[in-house]
């Protein structure tokens, strides 16, 4: 977050200024972002990081990273790794390094110690029969005739789990708390299920892990977290996050507070939708730069300071709502536009031949690199007699206010000269091969006869463009809410990628570094991809100059 955001008061500050002024905790503050590695994070994930760290960071506190490692069969070190990454790229540093898997003795004691307190016992029903026993929101659930086991028998099955002696599905351990409640996180949630996976760090030395409704105050206690800072969601479970505190006799428990999730228009924030879109191929992988990942976002070309800067103008609340995609697109052109270099770059190249400048002459023409930034200098561009100009900025019929070249209408090349179309030379097929246009030798810089040239239109030298691949990205999906379709594939975006070949680029951009911005005039903020090679560079859009959000969204009704 910004240092300005820091004196933004929210509900959640409130509650630590209350805290600190009553010196609870000592006076000290301790949060935690607690992710589980079973897929890259997204920008929804981007909230909680910023709010967690922020927080610790502005209070002088500390903020764990805590990965939540408790279901193996879909966890990976490649997500812990990029986990890690992002949250680094995002400018933030945690205090500690921990995993739930570091308490899994702890967490086990803990459930030993409830089941010896009748506070939890093993169960034989199967997932199914306990959906049944549940009940309703409307009708209480029923007890399960495991549910008065004997304390001696429940830790005898409890130990045997632990010692792998049973298949998956054959008992679990539920709290026995009460199966009449009005909260059905209440009716006897589970603690611990048998599952029989290799796990990323412990291998096969557990057949049993903790559910995280059970693992995730625990290990807030364990570390000595104050706030522990969460989305709405959890809100309903708040009362059990309490109750296992309580029954383990923790007297400084930490407070549970909830927040409104990031939702963003046009996307989907489930990793099981995300790990979908990449097992299935739909996208290249976790960061697509069409994915709302942070690695997604981070190889398209947005920036971390953009992200945070969405943060801190969407606010904290308690109400769920919906942010607009445009919003994220004019944070990062708000922070690019301040930033990046000001880019020749033709897309979709026409040549243009001057008829009358001398053959085989080269001159320099300077150009700003960003007039945002007065520091930023000037470079040096080479003007030769055959230029590359953008297809969209020639017609042969323009209408009422069009500027640009066409017959009859003079152009000023940036920072050049002014040129006038003379002739239009077509292929057999009477496509545009080129065109042919003269130039005034004296408009260099403007000319002294005082007449108004409208139109500017950007260009490169034939002889010094470099060829590049543009890749184009807009919104993978074409339906304002993805989450709501029976299938997401329903709600694809068959053009959120167009690629553009042998796309025309000024002689600089021989030396553009990758994830770097960069501004093509007219055509919007693009970066470097990974993908690029000395011999292939591969450039990708990050945002377009003017929001076209609202034109997209139009045509997807």
């Amino acid at each position: 977050m910004t240092e300005e955001s820091v004196h933004t008061t929210n509900f959640i500050r409130n509650i630590i200024d209350n805290d600190l002024q009553n010196n609870k905790n000592n006076g000290k503050v301790a949060t935690r972002f607690p992710p589980e590695p079973n897929g890259y994070l997204h920008i929804g994930h981007a909230k909680s990081i910023c709010i967690n760290f922020g927080l610790a960071k502005e209070y002088q506190g500390t903020c764990n990273l805590r990965f939540d490692d408790t279901n193996p069969a879909k966890e990976d070190i490649e997500y812990v790794e990029s986990i890690q990454n992002d949250i680094k790229w995002l400018g933030f540093e945690w205090s500690n390094l921990h995993f739930a898997s570091d308490y899994f003795d702890k967490l086990y004691d803990y459930a030993v110690q409830l089941v010896k307190s009748g506070k939890a016992y093993v169960d034989s029903l199967s997932a199914d029969q306990i959906r049944e026993y549940r009940g309703t929101l409307k009708e209480a659930g029923k007890n399960s005739p495991d549910r008065d086991r004997s304390i001696e028998e429940n830790l005898d099955l409890f130990e045997r789990m632990k010692n792998g002696e049973f298949d998956e599905g054959t008992y679990i351990v539920r709290a026995k708390i009460d199966m009449s409640s009005p909260n059905i996180n209440m009716r006897d949630p589970a603690i611990y299920r048998i599952k029989k996976a290799h796990h990323h760090r412990t291998d096969y030395k557990w057949s049993i892990y903790p559910m995280y409704d059970y693992a995730h105050g625990v290990s807030d206690a364990i570390e000595g977290i104050t706030h522990s800072i969460c989305t709405l969601e959890f809100e309903d479970h708040r009362p059990l996050y309490y109750w296992f505190l309580e029954q383990l006799n923790i007297t400084t428990p930490p407070q549970q507070i909830e927040f409104a999730k990031l939702k963003l228009d046009y996307t989907v924030m489930s990793k099981r939708t995300l790990l979908k879109l990449v097992q299935e191929k739909y996208v290249s992988g976790w960061d697509d730069p069409r994915m709302l990942t942070i690695a997604g976002l981070r190889r398209r070309g947005y920036t971390p300071e953009s992200i945070r800067n969405l943060i801190e103008i969407t606010g904290v609340s308690k109400s769920n709502g919906v942010v607009e995609f445009g919003q994220l697109e004019y944070c990062i052109r708000e922070d690019l536009n301040k930033k990046v270099n000001r880019i020749m770059g033709i897309l979709k190249p026409l040549k243009v031949v001057i008829t009358n400048y001398p053959e085989g002459k080269t001159e320099e023409v300077d150009i700003d690199n960003n007039p945002e930034d007065e520091t930023a200098g000037k470079r040096m561009l080479s003007f030769s007699k055959t230029i590359y100009i953008e297809q969209d900025d020639f017609t042969e019929t323009p209408p009422k206010g069009y500027f640009r070249l066409a017959p009859g209408i003079e152009v000023r090349l940036k920072q050049a000269y002014y040129i006038k179309l003379e002739n239009i030379i077509r292929d057999e097929n009477g496509i545009i091969e080129e065109l042919h246009c003269t130039y005034d030798p004296e408009s260099k810089g403007g000319t002294a006869d005082g007449r108004k040239i409208k139109g500017t239109i950007q260009w490169v030298s034939e002889q010094h463009a470099i060829n590049a691949e543009v890749r184009l990205y807009s919104s993978l999906f074409s339906k304002s809410n993805p989450d709501a379709e029976e299938n997401y594939q329903d709600a694809l975006n068959p053009d959120s990628l167009i690629v553009l070949k042998d796309c025309k680029l000024e002689a600089s951009m021989k030396n553009a570094e990758k994830g770097k911005g960069y501004q093509f005039i007219r055509n919007g903020y693009f970066c470097l991809d990974q993908d690029s090679s000395e011999n292939n560079l591969v450039f990708n859009r990050t945002v377009t100059l003017k929001d076209s959000w609202a034109k997209e969204k139009s045509k997807s009704r």
